[in-house]
């Protein structure tokens, strides 16, 4: 599998399927890997380049003990992006992977982006002191900080294994497809504990509110009504891009913060949809 080294040293793996056109980059979410998004490679490269990455810690990349944070991360995709040579691209972000493209369009800018796609993400993960309570229900706040530092405590903790598996099974309403859920649970087990603390409380600390009206590319919010992220929260982050739009998969489709994987021939038909659009 081809990498590339960052600018401050650390190998990162990639998949690059090839092809002409507009490359369609993916980032993954927080513990994952890029192998989240192999019904896309399969099902969507067959129109276009699709590009994938395992982010600093997760999957086959190096797992060095510096650089968790959301910002340096989305140094990482600028590395990523130079290194291809890209000047134009499509972008997807899922969960974390939201939040780091967020991070790159407001330290580079949108002059790469041609598209971009945003998977599951509140614009505040943790209700942040200077979030009102009418404002946490809006940004779809997940817990408050207390319950962020109590998390990150366990996950550095001596049971921090099942902590996470259980933080994770949390993102499925009901029961899983047990093929999807043994998927996602041996995924997690390549990121280790102490690029999970750090990263996951720098993720989570982040009001990403005042970002979102600068986002002056055509931008789809995708939610699922059977996620732990609250899809009022993705009206709401649609509603603070310019002309935005919106899809929320409804239960009978998918039903977890794991679309991509559920229900592919649904999530790739409308991320297909919106990409080819006039």
């Amino acid at each position: 599998m081809p990498f590339l080294t960052t600018n401050d040293g650390v190998n990162l793996t990639y998949r690059d399927s090839g092809g002409d056109g507009v490359p369609l980059v993916m980032l993954h979410g927080w513990g994952q890997t890029q192998a989240m998004f192999r019904y896309q490679l399969a099902g969507l490269a067959g129109s276009r380049r699709v590009i994938t990455l395992d982010q600093r810690g997760h999957g086959l990349s190096e797992k060095p003990h510096h650089g968790y944070r959301i910002a340096r991360l989305a140094q990482d995709l600028s590395n990523l992006l130079d290194d291809l040579g890209l000047e134009e691209v499509d972008l997807l972000g899922w969960s974390m992977g939201v939040s780091v493209s967020w991070s790159y369009i407001d330290q580079y800018g949108t002059g790469r982006i041609r598209r971009f796609v945003a998977v599951d993400q509140p614009a505040a993960v943790a209700a942040v002191p200077w979030l009102t309570e009418d404002e946490q229900r809006e940004c779809g706040a997940i817990f408050g900080v207390d319950g962020l530092l109590e998390l990150g405590s366990a996950l550095n903790g001596p049971d921090s294994e099942q902590v996470c598996e259980d933080f994770v099974r949390g993102m499925f309403s009901g029961e899983p497809d047990p093929e999807v859920w043994n998927f996602v649970a041996e995924e997690i087990k390549s990121f280790p504990s102490y690029a999970a603390v750090p990263l996951l409380f720098d993720h989570c600390a982040q009001d990403w509110r005042d970002v979102l009206p600068h986002i002056d590319v055509p931008t789809l919010v995708l939610g699922c009504d059977g996620s732990h992220v609250n899809p009022d929260s993705q009206r709401y982050v649609a509603a603070q891009i310019p002309d935005a739009r919106i899809h929320v998969f409804p239960v009978e489709e998918a039903n977890s913060h794991f679309p991509f994987l559920e229900n592919p021939r649904a999530f790739n038909g409308v991320v297909e949809e919106f990409l080819v659009a006039k």
